[in-house]
C-alpha cells in the first residue's frame, strides 16, 4: 500500500485535507487522534505524563488537561522532548499497526510534526499543506483564543516553513475557497490511485 504522510505547520488546515480525502473513501489515520486515546484514564502514557509534569495536569475526573500541559510544556526548554519520548514510540506502533490493517490502494497518514520527529520512514510519499505564516497565526488565534505571541511561541518549536517545503514530494497551498480545496484534493486523488496502481505492476 501507498502511504502518503500528511503535514504542515499548525492552522495550515491539516484537519480539513484529511477529511476530504476521506470523503473520497479513503482511510485517514490521524496522530492526534492516536495521541488522545493514548492519554485516556487508565493508559500507561498517560501515568508517564503525570509522573513527569506532575498531578496538576489532571483534572478531578483523572482526565488530561491539555491547556496545563501545554504550558508546562512550552515553559520549559526540555519539556516538548519529555512530551515526545513519552508519546511518540507508541504512535509510531499505532501508525504501523493500523497501515497493516488497511487494504486499499492508499492511505494518509495526518503527522503535524512528521519532519521534527523522523517518522518520514513510516511514509513513502511527504504531502505538504502550506499558508504563509501570516494566515496560520491567524487561523491559530480565532480557532485556540490564544495570544498571537502564543501562537508564534507554538509555530516557533515546530519546523520552519522552507524546511517542510524542502522535505515534500506534493505540497497543496492551502489559500484559496473550500472549492478550489476540492479540486486540488480530487487532483491528488487520481494520481496517488496512479502511483498505487504502479507500485502494483
Amino acid at each position: 500500500m501507498l502511504v502518503i504522510g500528511l503535514t504542515g505547520g499548525i492552522g495550515s488546515g491539516k484537519s480539513e485535507v484529511g477529511h476530504r480525502f476521506a470523503r473520497q473513501g479513503i482511510p485517514v489515520i490521524d496522530t492526534d487522534q492516536l495521541s488522545r486515546e493514548l492519554v485516556e484514564p487508565g493508559q500507561p502514557a498517560l501515568a508517564e505524563i503525570v509522573a513527569t509534569f506532575g498531578p496538576d495536569c489532571l483534572d478531578s475526573q483523572g482526565r488530561l488537561r491539555r491547556d496545563n500541559l501545554r504550558e508546562q510544556v512550552f515553559a520549559d526548554p526540555n519539556g516538548r522532548q519529555h512530551l515526545e519520548a513519552i508519546l511518540h514510540p507508541r504512535i509510531r506502533v499505532l501508525i504501523q499497526r493500523r497501515v497493516a490493517g488497511l487494504s486499499t490502494p492508499y492511505c494518509l497518514v495526518v503527522i503535524p510534526l512528521l519532519i521534527e520527529t523522523g517518522m518520514t520512514d513510516l511514509v513513502d510519499r511527504v504531502l505538504v499543506v502550506d499558508v504563509p505564516e501570516t494566515e496560520q497565526i491567524r487561523r491559530v488565534v480565532a480557532r485556540d483564543s490564544v495570544t498571537e505571541e502564543q501562537a508564534r511561541r507554538i509555530l516557533a518549536a515546530q519546523a520552519r516553513r522552507d524546511q517542510r517545503l524542502a522535505r515534500a514530494d506534493d505540497v497543496l497551498e492551502n489559500v484559496g475557497d473550500l472549492d478550489a480545496l476540492d479540486c486540488k484534493i480530487a487532483a491528488l486523488h487520481t494520481h496517488y490511485l496512479a502511483l498505487a496502481s504502479a507500485q502494483l505492476a
